[in-house]
């Protein structure tokens, strides 16, 4: 029988498996953490394909960021898992990708704050994009800092897309529902745009989230940007 860690391990490393091959990540793109009990980090290593990891390639740094085990090089993007793990107790795991489509919404600077799906208002709510920042800087952790205490889905201007949960498992359905939003959304503006779902629906769709005690963050939907076509203009997610 797996320990928590030794299952932790499998984990990522089967979530790495899984986007990579549905096209979310491409070359050593991408990368995937998960908290251990003890607040230790288990991090994918810099330079390796996600499709291609296996259990012992992971690495274990701790609160800070300083590799305690393994003989590779953490992420570079360790600092932006860090800085959801501060803010975010009941974080259990992050992952950052390159969904085409969601990520095609980044880098046109459109943030995903459209009503229109009952499920991802239930799951998720909107979904903002932060500011471009340079990869794996503190700027790019800083520039998610504002976002990650009520969502848990963020797009990255330029970048990608970034998925918190409680679990490995959530954390990649997050990122499945992200791009299957972002593909309905694209495809709808192609007929004509969306038909928004009226704030009385919106409203018996949060009663119910509450009522199905989902876990997770949930952002405020009447904070969403009011403008369209939603593009990047001056603060992040307007």
């Amino acid at each position: 029988m797996l320990n928590i860690e030794q299952q932790l391990r499998k984990e990522i490393v089967d979530a790495g498996r899984w986007i990579y091959e549905r096209g979310y990540v491409a070359a050593n793109d991408g990368n995937i953490s998960a908290r251990l009990p003890d607040g230790s980090i288990l991090m994918t290593p810099t330079g390796v394909s996600k499709g291609r990891m296996t259990p012992d390639m992971l690495v274990k740094v701790d609160a800070q960021g300083n590799p305690i085990e393994g003989y590779l090089k953490p992420s570079s993007e360790v600092k932006m898992h860090l800085a959801v793990y501060r803010k975010r107790p009941d974080v259990g795991a992050v992952a950052h990708a390159h969904p085409l489509v969601a990520t095609a919404f980044a880098v046109a600077g459109i943030s995903l704050d459209r009503c229109i799906l009952p499920e991802v208002i239930i799951s998720l709510g909107w979904i903002p994009l932060a500011r471009y920042a340079t990869p794996s800087t503190d700027e790019l952790a800083h520039s998610v800092e504002e976002f990650i205490e009520y969502h848990d889905a963020v797009l990255l201007q330029n970048h990608g897309v970034l998925t918190m949960a409680e679990d490995v498992t959530h954390a990649m359905y997050k990122m499945e529902t992200v791009e299957h939003f972002a593909r309905i959304s694209f495809y709808a503006r192609l007929l004509g745009g969306e038909n928004e779902l009226s704030s009385e629906d919106v409203a018996k769709l949060i009663s119910l989230r509450k009522k199905m005690r989902i876990p997770g963050r949930y952002p405020n939907l009447g904070m969403r940007p009011s403008s369209h076509p939603d593009r990047l203009t001056g603060t992040a997610g307007k």
